[in-house]
């Protein structure tokens, strides 16, 4: 009776499969994805060999012949265009990493004084919050860069504290130190003193889950980072001297300068997204149970102890994932420096060098792929800190 019913129902084919389909449909989907791409790439090289526009990365090689405003690294005008690539590349991650851990600093105060009992400072902090994240971030540059920092004095006339520091409408100018030979052994003293905080921070945190008592970390911090420094300074004979800013004619020589451009572009992306930031810590700290600030209290902890050891703690878990959102933000958003001149990567190679060589597609490709990888690389480590601090069910 079983064979003659299933031969009644005739042989099974694969496309009623459910798996089989699904597979099938993404292979076309697949399929359509990269004709399409393929279609783009031919018509793009058409194009371009049409009008005698060559193609490929070897522009990178000829000599860019334009002078960058700041470089961290050292650069002429005799430098390639992939030069060029570098010190923009480099002034993007300097505003981004500073950016991102002032606004952290910033907004993690305003987050905590918006909870605050005291009238003042949370009706402060309220304004501060609806004030700066509802202003456009470009006319926030704008604001620092026209209205405040091209306001100050000529070099002539700079404000100054002492002989070493000077502000005027060309930038701040600092003392800088300048390294002779030896200094190497207080780098390495300057290493060996942080991997003893971090092993001294492993022991307090085991000997407080132990017994109970705390470890004083910061005054162990401060001891290891100014004594193991100091010690190799002393012992190799203080290699290094200050180099101080001097006005020679219409401008500073010497020290270390910080371009009103960075100034403001830095002021402007902490301030903004300190904002949201703040939003963002007061929101985990309100989703912890107020039974555990009457916990701690009853244990005898202060307010800054209990929201250190106990709220803030387990507020990171909610607060983490929205602030990842924000640091991807940050990043991107110091694109906007190329509208007051900072020399970013989008400024420097996909301005200048996309107009000196003509290179479209190779430097926006170029450009995209540098914010892509920052945004995965920080999405990436923010995941790993949100798993390493996640509760773990049993």
């Amino acid at each position: 009776m079983m064979s003659r019913t299933t031969s009644s129902q005739g042989p099974a084919h694969w496309w009623n499969d459910a798996r089989w389909r699904a597979l099938l449909f993404q292979l076309i989907a697949i399929a359509a994805v990269v004709g399409v791409l393929v279609y783009i790439v031919h018509n793009a090289l058409s194009n371009l060999e049409a009008r005698g526009i060559t193609t490929g990365f070897a522009f990178l090689h000829n000599t860019a012949g334009f002078g960058i405003l700041q470089s961290l690294i050292p650069y002429s005008e005799t430098d390639s265009f992939g030069r060029t690539f570098v010190v923009g590349l480099l002034n993007t991650l300097l505003v981004s990493l500073l950016g991102i851990v002032l606004a952290t600093l910033l907004g993690f105060a305003i987050g905590v004084m918006r909870l605050s009992n005291h009238w003042l400072l949370s009706r402060l902090a309220a304004l501060y919050i609806e004030t700066f994240r509802n202003i456009p971030l470009l006319l926030q540059i704008f604001f620092w860069y026209f209205s405040v920092l091209r306001a100050l004095p000529s070099p002539r006339e700079s404000l100054s504290i002492g002989d070493g520091v000077f502000l005027n409408v060309r930038g701040l100018y600092l003392p800088s130190p300048e390294w002779e030979a030896g200094a190497g052994w207080i780098a390495l003293a300057l290493l060996l003193a942080l991997a003893l905080c971090w092993g001294v921070s492993r022991y307090a945190r085991r000997r407080q889950a132990l017994t109970g008592r705390a470890f004083p970390l910061w005054r162990s911090y401060l001891a290891l980072l100014v004594l193991l420094p100091g010690i190799a300074a002393l012992a190799t004979g203080l290699p290094m001297h200050w180099s101080l800013p001097e006005l020679r004619g219409f401008n500073f020589h010497g020290g270390v300068t910080v371009l009103p451009e960075l100034a403001a572009l830095l002021t402007a992306l902490t301030i903004y997204t300190a904002a949201f930031i703040a939003e963002t810590v007061r929101s985990g700290i309100l989703a912890i149970g107020h039974g555990q600030s009457e916990a701690a209290h009853a244990l005898g902890l202060s307010n800054l102890q209990t929201l250190r050891l106990v709220i803030i703690p387990q507020a990171m878990r909610v607060i983490v994932p929205p602030l990842t959102s924000q640091y991807l933000n940050l990043t991107k958003n110091s694109s906007l420096a190329t509208a007051i001149g900072y020399p970013d990567l989008v400024s420097v190679f996909m301005g200048t060098t996309l107009n000196q060589t003509g290179q479209a597609i190779e430097v926006i490709a170029m450009t995209m792929a540098v914010y892509l990888t920052i945004s995965i690389g920080t999405s990436i480590l923010m995941n790993l800190y949100n798993r390493k601090i996640a509760l773990v069910e049993r």
